[in-house]
């Protein structure tokens, strides 16, 4: 037999057609993810660029003013409680939500019938987050179920827990916490698996007790999970809105809970200022590269990958 005569690059022509064929389809099936990022990524984040340097209501054409609308937001009240009030929730939600989270996978990873438990865990992660901020703004309003247990138990006077401005930022905390417990419990039950049973009964034949396990051995398996984990719920710390939206009534007692995202919805959707607004945005774009960029570099101390 003969051989299929080549074309140029030593490929016969069947086999080229099939490539390009391939090439085709695979455009076809990557075209509407690419639009999508398209229309609803990149186009808003040029426009909100495009905006910052500008002022406009929403109405008629927008006012090129250069960078006062970052003067103003850079030297804004409101802003600096904003940013400080998100840092407040982030570096408390983070650290301890995370923990909590390995150690209720740890737990339930030596119990039977953990199946259930994962699933009242995770069910919040389903819930409507408008829902979940309904349920708890019943739970802790003054007369509420959690003050009025307090008040039976201990005789004090009922707590107003979302109407004192620090009590309301703690109030987010918690729920934010108790809101993303149940996922983060299960992406660290999937890590554990990967943990080798012999590492564990190694380090138990030498004496090694829970807790020299937990800190020198399974902590430092996990640390590519929790760094992992940490990035993305700073992240979407950083991004927090709807509760304060819903659970303390747009941004609680002054201002207690304001964040940056209520924020920049409170500029531009209350008050029609969608340049300040836009300078905002622009500014969150930029703590959080930074604190992901801050993460990333501390991440070489302490995670510990595999060789």
């Amino acid at each position: 037999m003969t051989a299929a005569p080549l074309v140029a690059g030593g490929r016969p022509p069947a086999r080229r057609g099939w490539r390009e064929r391939d090439k085709y389809w695979g455009m076809a099936f990557v075209a509407p993810q690419a639009l999508g990022m398209l229309l609803f990524t990149l186009l808003p984040f040029a426009a909100a660029f495009l905006l910052a340097f500008t002022d406009w209501n929403g109405f008629g054409m927008p006012e090129f003013i250069g960078f006062d609308n970052f003067a103003d937001q850079l030297t804004s009240p409101l802003l600096g409680r904003a940013i400080l009030n998100t840092m407040v929730i982030a570096l408390v939600t983070v650290p301890i939500g995370l923990f909590l989270a390995i150690v209720a996978a740890v737990v339930l990873n030596k119990i039977r019938g953990r199946a259930f438990y994962l699933v009242l865990f995770f069910a919040p992660v389903v819930t409507s987050s408008v829902a979940i901020a309904l349920i708890w703004q019943q739970l802790l309003r003054a007369d509420g179920v959690l003050s009025g247990s307090l008040t039976r138990l201990f005789g004090i006077a009922p707590i107003d827990w979302l109407g004192d401005p620090i009590l309301a930022l703690l109030a987010v905390c918690l729920v934010t916490i108790w809101a993303s417990l149940g996922l983060n419990v299960v992406i660290f039950m999937a890590g554990l698996q990967s943990i080798s049973p012999s590492v564990m009964e190694a380090a138990a034949i030498d004496g090694a007790g829970p807790v020299a396990r937990f800190f020198r051995i399974i902590l430092p398996l996990l640390s590519p999970i929790v760094f992992y984990q940490s990035v993305v719920a700073f992240i979407s710390s950083l991004q927090t809105f709807d509760l304060v939206f819903v659970l303390v009534n747009n941004a609680g007692p002054d201002n207690g809970t304001r964040t940056i995202v209520y924020h920049i919805y409170d500029l531009g959707f209350a008050k029609s200022q969608f340049g300040l607004s836009s300078a905002a945005s622009i500014v969150l774009l930029g703590l959080t590269l930074v604190i992901t960029a801050i993460q990333f570099g501390a991440q070489k101390k302490f995670v510990h990958y595999e060789s």
